[in-house]
């Protein structure tokens, strides 16, 4: 048998292709002679595989020695007199287990990816860049006050990632340089902002204004904006009502498909730089997240309890880095850090436990701007006066350092602007804005008490707007959508591209905190948030956001739990973090089996309509592993939707896809003309006719393509998968093909390709002593030739969370539950 280095290193250079052996690299790869040399080769990443049982080193900077114990899952627990040394300590002991990955989503973030793959990938690099993101993130970090403790903070972590880098020799580079045959790059300060910016990118940059736009295109602007409405038809608030015992449905007339709109159809080509979305899928947040909070009252043993669930992209290793910070008198923090933010983001001190779920808030505004040159402008009006445009150049570069393109980007006082099909438009988004993101999650890591956090956290973190949910060793839980809400001049909202040309255009400020979405210590005895709109219609302040920003079935889901179980226990929340019910099948099956009676009362059945009704009849609507019938009810969906939503195709592409929020809505009304199918000569379909073809329809290609319904091929575990690829979608170092329960519109939603789910799980019992427990689809260190890169992996697909130790001095973290030591000392 290989050994395992050699066959982890075959794997990925096998990956690129045919491998000339020791002569001539392949693609980004080196020579396969160079991996296989035993000193500086594949052989160096094993080597450092497993951190060494005791370790002492010496860095610059420390006012004092910091004791770092690893316990038996690999978290380093960090002791030490200072902050800013436990900060320094936790850049040295992040790039120690992470180094490749720090590296490599910062290269992402700023626009940097070319000077280590080349041109292949220039696309992604200037993303950033017209986006004004790397301008953005310096202008940040030059509005910290270099006094600050947040720029000490900044620049101790810097210095404990650069004092690690500086340690290594070429043997001892993460296995992914050898690779690319490249070397780590050193820390700046400034790598912690253009992260957080990235973290805004992939969570603040919806369009759900352009699916509205490309909707209006097609159909008239009256009928887009029935089916892409404001306000979500079924209401399941994160801000609780009282007296709600349900939801709410606010069911309205659908306006029947119009004809285009001449406006529309002029906007709807400006805003293609800017889209993000895939308009042909069913509408589910990629990057959905779940989190609740349960009073005292309502838990079997009178503490409040708090589980965090959210849901992003999954890699190997791990977006998240597990740690614990104690600074005797001054911080006794745990939780989760994204390896390059000095902070830890969610999490629990001995007082309070916090965790987010994303606002899906609309802070993306664009505006039509007047130029003075089409090709090459200037200068740009406002106001009747011409005011000039400001340039940056983006260079970029490959790996020798050669500049291999340049883009040039223009400012307006809005933000960037860039021309789409003849015209410049400019756009604003609070990404872009001033803003102490790391500020106000470090000075949160201190709160103890639910007010406290959320008023830290409401002064410094505006971008990208969260559900910040909090509980405290009180028994207090609250909840606040806390980020920068523009107010627009106007009609109020950002469905639309506005005249540059004035200021009256411009945003006219932002919510005040009092207005924000909240809730502290509701009645009900608990909170929930699962990027549902976050207030009625009644109690919004002014325009969030729209319908296709945001997704009900979860927060159904979990307050229907809630609702249920008023002796809560740890046991309970970590169950239901895994729970496979769907609020979505509940609605939708009847009327797939009503449809199916109403076509044999007229006549029309055959035996696949009523072999298809039969089997869905028969399954109890949950996606357990072992269930053989969500296969074709979620077949029965995308037919059902590919129907309902035809009149939105373009060239046989579908251009926007309303909710199912909306789908449901459109339901309840059994002859409105969006059933019609307008192919079909002298036929009016009615609500039962589609729901019958899109049955038979998913019956016959489920049986194509996975055989008869008892067969085996049906079972859900054979057909969803959760991918877990490395950050270089090397297969040998990723986890492919993990089957997992849960499906669209489920607590743990799976999307199809796999890519995003849960990614990082825990529950927190605010007790007079603190029990936490949680785990993440990964491990702690980035090597994957350690036996610490996947072994949380398996209790993540269980649904299993570990106990979190949370020892107060090192001395309380017992020998047996000690992995490693590592004694940090200031430099003589």
């Amino acid at each position: 048998m290989l050994p395992k280095p050699l066959v982890l290193a075959l794997s990925a250079v096998a990956l690129c292709g045919a491998v000339y052996a020791g002569v001539r690299p392949v693609g980004p790869l080196p020579p396969l002679g160079g991996l296989l040399d035993p000193v500086s080769g594949v052989w160096g990443a094993a080597g450092n595989a497993v951190l060494p049982r005791k370790a002492t080193v010496a860095i610059p900077g420390l006012e004092g020695t910091v004791d770092v114990r690893y316990d038996d899952r690999g978290v380093p627990h960090i002791f030490a007199t200072t902050e800013e040394d436990a900060y320094r300590a936790l850049g040295y002991v992040v790039a120690r287990d992470r180094l490749f990955q720090l590296d490599i989503q910062t290269r992402a973030a700023s626009g940097r990816l070319t000077e280590l793959v080349g041109a292949r990938a220039l696309e992604l690099d200037e993303t950033p860049r017209l986006l004004g993101m790397p301008r953005a993130a310096e202008q940040k970090l030059a509005a910290v006050d270099p006094n600050s403790e947040a720029r000490r903070i900044l620049d101790a972590y810097a210095a404990g990632v650069n004092a690690y880098i500086d340690s290594l020799k070429p043997r001892d580079y993460p296995i992914e340089y050898k690779l690319l045959n490249a070397r780590p790059e050193r820390w700046r300060s400034i790598n912690s902002i253009h992260l957080l910016n990235r973290m805004g990118w992939t969570l603040a940059s919806g369009d759900p204004d352009h699916m509205l736009v490309r909707a209006a295109a097609l159909v008239g602007d009256s009928a887009a904006r029935s089916v892409f409405p404001q306000h979500t038809p079924i209401e399941e608030p994160i801000q609780p009502q009282p007296g709600w015992t349900a939801p709410h449905d606010r069911f309205e007339t659908i306006v029947a498909p119009g004809a285009p709109d001449r406006t529309a159809i002029a906007l709807s080509s400006l805003y293609q730089r800017f889209r993000t979305d895939d308009p042909g899928a069913e509408s589910q947040p990629a990057f959905a997240s779940n989190n609740w909070a349960v009073s005292p009252a309502r838990t079997k043993d009178g503490y409040a309890l708090l589980a965090c669930d959210p849901h992003l992209e999954l890699t190997l290793p791990s977006i998240w880095y597990e740690v614990h910070l104690v600074v005797p008198g001054k911080l006794d923090v745990y939780g989760v850090t994204i390896p390059g933010a000095p902070a830890v983001i969610i999490g629990f001190n001995r007082d309070v436990s916090w965790t987010f779920t994303n606002t899906a808030a609309d802070v993306m505004d664009f505006y039509r701007e007047t130029v003075d040159d089409s090709i090459n402008p200037a200068r740009y009006m406002l106001d009747g006066r011409w005011r000039p445009l400001s340039r940056r150049i983006e260079q970029y570069r490959d790996q020798s350092g050669r500049v291999i393109h340049t883009d040039t980007v223009r400012y307006t006082h809005r933000g960037p602007m860039t021309k789409e099909h003849g015209h410049w438009v400019s756009m604003r988004w609070t990404v872009l804005e001033p803003s102490h993101e790391l500020q106000a999650l470090h000075d949160a890591s201190h709160a103890r008490n639910t007010h406290e956090f959320q008023d830290i956290v409401s002064r410094n973190f505006l971008a990208p707007a969260q559900n910040m949910l909090v509980a405290d060793r009180n028994g207090s839980i609250a909840i606040r959508s806390t980020g920068h809400f523009p107010i627009r001049a106007g009609d109020g909202d950002g469905e639309t591209i506005r005249d540059g040309s004035t200021s009256t255009s411009d945003w006219q400020g932002f919510w005040p905190v009092d207005k924000y979405p909240q809730s502290f210590d509701p009645p009900q005895g608990f909170l929930a948030s699962a990027n549902q709109e976050p207030e009625t219609p009644e109690s919004e302040f002014g325009y969030l956001g729209t319908d296709h920003g945001y997704e009900v079935w979860r927060a159904l889901r979990i307050n229907e739990l809630l609702r249920a179980n008023a002796r809560v226990t740890p046991d309970d929340m970590i169950r239901w973090q895994t729970d496979p019910g769907s609020m979505r099948a509940d609605l939708f099956v009847p009327y797939f089996i009503a449809a199916a009676k109403t076509e044999r009362a007229r006549g029309r059945s055959n035996a696949a309509l009523d072999s298809a009704a039969g089997l869905l009849a028969q399954w109890d609507r949950t996606y357990a592993l072992n269930n053989q019938r969500a296969v074709l009810f979620e077949a029965a969906m995308r037919e059902l939707s590919d129907r309902t939503w035809d009149e939105l195709t373009r060239n046989g592409v579908r251009v926007a896809t309303p909710t199912t929020a909306v789908l449901a809505e459109l339901m309840s009304q059994p002859g409105n003309a969006w059933w019609d199918d307008r192919r079909t000569q002298n036929i009016v379909e009615d609500r039962d006719d589609i729901l019958a073809q899109s049955l038979v329809a998913a019956y016959d290609s489920v049986t194509r393509k996975y055989g008869a319904p008892d067969a085996g091929g049906w079972r859900w575990d054979r057909i969803r998968f959760t991918n877990i690829y490395h950050l270089l979608h090397i297969p040998a170092f990723s986890a492919l093909r993990i089957p997992v329960p849960g499906g669209t519109g489920t607590l743990t939603p799976s999307t199809g390709t796999g890519h995003y789910g849960p990614s990082w799980r825990m529950v927190v019992e605010m007790g007079p002593e603190v029990h936490a427990w949680g785990t993440f689809p990964g491990g702690q260190s980035g090597n994957p030739m350690s036996p610490r890169y996947s072994d949380h992996l398996a209790f993540w697909e269980h649904g299993e969370l570990q106990p979190l130790l949370v020892p107060r001095t090192a001395a309380d973290l017992p020998a047996a539950a000690t992995s490693a030591t590592l004694d940090l000392r200031p430099t003589r």
